[in-house]
């Protein structure tokens, strides 16, 4: 089975690119979605979050408002957090690409927003970033509900730049031209992908059956 990281800075066209996939027939692991699942009511990283920020759990979840404020410019609380998450989202992870594989799944897809930061373009066999000019970005990010440009200028300054992410994939898929061109450029991924033999997955040790996530 080839896996596939997916990523691509915000307001890029990840989750459209991750739809497509979807419906080529690859499985899609949304990373994002596993950490709601992990924060929210019954998740597996509650108790272990709460003693590590007292007060940030309500009602059984964790308010992801007040967890951030717990990190927000505190680079050691944030690698406490990363150290909490990053190998839960990643067991997680594991445990879908063995579901995929029993289902006889050719390609599976691993959804990560922060792929190259965490360096997790070794656990796939190739990556693919999603890209679109900056006015194309900036436009698609400040019409989100309570976006600003400052806002958005502070998440930028967290993730890697777009030109560096666009020099470390393997594929690079633009997302600013109309859909009919990302879904081409995805479908020709497929294609050329599909050929290849897989060489991360079952990764050596791995013990199935220990889902992460709700």
């Amino acid at each position: 089975m080839i896996v596939l990281g997916l990523t691509g800075s915000i307001g890029m066209g990840k989750s459209t690119a991750a739809r497509m996939l979807k419906a080529m027939g690859a499985p899609v692991c949304d990373s994002d979605a596993v950490v709601h699942g992990l924060l929210g009511r019954g998740g597996w990283a509650v108790p272990v979050i709460d003693a590590a920020f007292p007060g940030v759990v309500v009602d059984g979840a964790v308010s992801r408002p007040a967890l951030g404020a717990a990190v927000f410019r505190d680079g050691d609380a944030l690698k406490r957090l990363e150290a909490i998450l990053h190998p839960m989202v990643q067991a997680a992870q594991r445990d879908f690409l063995a579901r995929a594989a029993r289902r006889g799944a050719r390609i599976a897809v691993l959804d990560i927003p922060l792929l190259f930061e965490t360096r997790g373009e070794r656990r796939v066999d190739a990556t693919i970033v999603v890209s679109a000019p900056f006015a194309v970005q900036r436009a698609r990010v400040l019409a989100r509900p309570g976006m600003t440009a400052e806002k958005f200028a502070g998440i930028l300054a967290r993730q890697m730049p777009d030109m560096e992410k666009r020099q470390r994939a393997d594929y690079v898929v633009p997302t600013g031209a109309g859909r009919l061109v990302t879904r081409r450029a995805l479908q020709g991924i497929v294609r050329d992908v599909v050929r290849r033999t897989g060489r991360h997955w079952p990764p050596r040790g791995y013990q199935p059956g220990q889902i992460h996530h709700a």
